[in-house]
Parts: C-alpha cells; sequence; structure tokens
C-alpha cells in the first residue's frame, strides 16, 4: 500500500514505538480496502484541540477527536487532530488502558475517512463494530509491548 503516517506531537506525549502504529493503521486502512494512506496525526491539549473545534466546526466543547478529511474514493488523505488529555480522561471513565483509548481514537478518524460516520444509533453502531476490528488487528497483529506512557 502508498502512502504515509506521521506523527506530530504538540504535547509532551509521544508514541514510544511509531513504526508500530504506522504498520497497524496502514493494515487497518488495508481491511476496509484502501488503497493509499496518507494521514498526519497531531498530538495536542484540549485547550488546542478546542480551538479547532471552534474555528472549524463551530462546536464550542471539548472532544478527542477531530478528523479533517480529504480522500477520494478509497484514496486516505487526512489531517487528524487528537486531544491526549483527553483521550487519557475517557480511558479512565472507560475503564481502558490508555493505549487502547488512544488505538481505538485513532481508528475512529481513519474510519471517518473510509465512509463511517457516528451521526446516528445505526452509524454509531456500525463505526463501533468497525473500531472493533481494528482494535482486533491491534491486539493480535501488532501488539507486543504497552507503547504508551
Amino acid at each position: 500500500m502508498q502512502g504515509a503516517v506521521e506523527f506530530v506531537y504538540q504535547t509532551s506525549f509521544s508514541l514510544s514505538d511509531e513504526p508500530l502504529y504506522v504498520r497497524w493503521l496502514t493494515a487497518c486502512a488495508k481491511k476496509f480496502k484502501a488503497t493509499s494512506v496518507d494521514i498526519a496525526i497531531a498530538f495536542m491539549n484540549d485547550e488546542s484541540l478546542h480551538k479547532l473545534n471552534v474555528k472549524h466546526l463551530d462546536h464550542d466543547t471539548l472532544t478527542d477527536i477531530i478528523t479533517f478529511d480529504d480522500s477520494i474514493g478509497k484514496d486516505v488523505v487526512a489531517n487528524i487532530a487528537i486531544s491526549i488529555e483527553r483521550v487519557f480522561a475517557n480511558a479512565e471513565t472507560f475503564s481502558q488502558t490508555n493505549e487502547e483509548e488512544l488505538c481505538r481514537v485513532m481508528a475512529h478518524g481513519l474510519l471517518h475517512c473510509l465512509g463511517y460516520n457516528d451521526k446516528n444509533e445505526i452509524d454509531k453502531h456500525n463505526m463501533e463494530a468497525a473500531e472493533n476490528i481494528c482494535m482486533k488487528l491491534f491486539h493480535v497483529e501488532h501488539k507486543t509491548n504497552n507503547h504508551v506512557s
């Protein structure tokens, strides 16, 4: 599969094994029939993501992720912004590890680029099912250690 996955850090957080996450996200994209992947994932704090949420979506709320999707068909092109603060807070709320919640959120952003939505209950159910497939790929094919601190 052609393309690239790039990580941008705007906080002190960083992935300890970027190649692992690149392989996993690429495997997820492939599983859902993407032909190429060109995404940048920026990790930031709540305040920075909130500003983007207000500016671009006119939503005055905290969120864990915003996906700026420029995909064409199955060629995935996107900038994804993730609040690492929100992800870790949600991990605690949902009794997940930080790594599990972060993977779910990254998969969520990728899946938006592949036509999945979460605007109604049916869409949410389909999105969650697709996220679970991606999570299984991470745990079965790629997980060797805990890579999020």
